[in-house]
């Protein structure tokens, strides 16, 4: 299996794109629990290319009644991309504030005692830090909105280390 490098500038191009807007080939899920994980699973494709499509553990989007739980769930995201199995597909972990960069993802606890909301990073300042880490999302709708402007008891940071493919 081969890995190569995830391509930070084209997730964050497509989160400025689609920020305020639906693209068509992927259903918006606002209505039925919220957009914001395929939102983010949509950028993070942009970014890699590269989708894993094992039945209920992979992460893959064919259309609204055929895709994985990883794609639109807020906590398959996060275990899919942290796995420990080198299988294919975008793969990270959890990383503290300080290493975050454009193209990484943040998950919020907004206070209902689980995270469920994720965003894209768009832009870091030098030193990371709330007021200066801005996101892209959907579900709440944003783009260059401050980490610092969500209300949320608890955060996460997942990092992107890069793809792997069989190709």
């Amino acid at each position: 299996m081969l890995t190569f490098p995830y391509d930070r500038v084209r997730a964050v191009t497509y989160a400025h794109q689609w920020a305020y807007r639906r693209n068509p080939r992927y259903y918006d899920y606002q209505d039925i629990g919220g957009d914001c994980t395929n939102f983010a699973s949509q950028c993070l494709y942009a970014g890699s290319g590269v989708m894993n499509f094992t039945p209920t553990f992979g992460w893959y989007y064919r259309n609204a009644n055929d895709k994985a739980p990883a794609w639109s769930g807020v906590e398959y995201f996060r275990n899919f991309l942290v796995r420990e199995e080198e299988n294919e597909g975008p793969f990270g972990r959890e990383a503290p504030m300080a290493e975050i960069k454009p193209g990484d993802f943040v998950q919020l606890d907004l206070g209902y005692g689980r995270f469920s909301h994720t965003s894209i990073v768009v832009a870091v300042g030098r030193r990371p830090n709330p007021q200066n880490i801005l996101v892209a999302t959907h579900s709440m709708d944003s783009d260059y909105r401050p980490l610092r402007s969500y209300s949320y008891e608890k955060v996460r940071f997942i990092h992107i280390l890069g793809v792997r493919s069989l190709i």
